[in-house]
């Protein structure tokens, strides 16, 4: 079952094989990459649904759509959760450069942050979940964000999920995963990636195993997706946390 909702400000789209009214034993939120549409990521609901009976018989997944459109671009039905500076990204790929983010804090990256804290407190309202009961994760873009309100909750979520996604604000970041705590992490990240390079997935990784977290790291030979053995990885992890 598939619904449309507002929640946090935020458009999303809710995938449950529960009942009506029924409250979820876990909820998963994923949130989509840079110039996709909101449904990107929906179709993943469906198929870990249909994986397990156990997350079908208990978990509730919600995709927000990012709120920053990019028709003004020439992406019609595209999205961001901030903007990107599309010449500069084409020209580097053009030109095989290295894409270093470390430094990047990109300045509309608050909005979408209290945004996405919006959108969990609500599900934390109507469920009454504690937030070692909600996953959060998501693809590029939309795994950066993720980790980004992951190291900043109050509390740690249940598990993270990053999706070829790489290292930002790396000052800040580090601050906040070294005050974290214990976090679960499953990333993943494509050997010959060209949109964001594999050493600096490299980076992010190391610096959640200096932070103390427990990481999951699935490399792959591929590029900018999301590969079975990912997804398989993502799928036993959430069984294990309904264990």
């Amino acid at each position: 079952m598939q619904k449309l909702e507002q929640l946090g400000g935020l458009t999303c789209r809710t995938v449950q094989q529960l009942a009506d009214g029924d409250t979820p034993e876990l909820v998963v939120i994923l949130c989509h990459g840079f110039g996709a549409p909101g449904t990107d990521l929906v179709p993943i609901g469906a198929e870990i649904l249909g994986a397990s009976e156990r997350i079908a018989e208990t978990t509730q997944f919600i995709f927000p759509e990012a709120p920053l459109s990019l028709a003004d671009i020439g992406m019609p039905g595209g999205r961001a959760w901030w903007h990107i500076d599309m010449e500069r990204l084409i020209g580097a790929a053009e030109r095989g450069e290295f894409r270093d983010l470390r430094n990047d804090h990109p300045e509309e990256l608050p909005a979408a942050r209290e945004k996405l804290l919006a959108l969990i407190d609500e599900v934390r309202g109507r469920t009454g979940l504690p937030m070692s009961k909600i996953v959060l994760g998501g693809f590029s873009q939309g795994s950066m964000l993720s980790t980004d309100v992951a190291l900043r909750l109050d509390e740690p979520p249940a598990a993270l999920c990053v999706w070829s996604g790489t290292l930002l604000c790396e000052d800040t970041w580090r601050d906040l995963a070294a005050k974290r705590g214990p976090l679960r992490v499953l990333q993943s990240h494509g050997r010959t990636d060209p949109i964001l390079p594999f050493e600096a997935s490299l980076w992010l990784r190391d610096l959640f195993r200096e932070s103390g977290f427990e990481i999951e790291f699935i490399e792959f030979n591929g590029t900018h997706t999301i590969p079975y053995e990912a997804m398989a990885g993502f799928i036993q992890m959430l069984k294990t946390l309904l264990d």
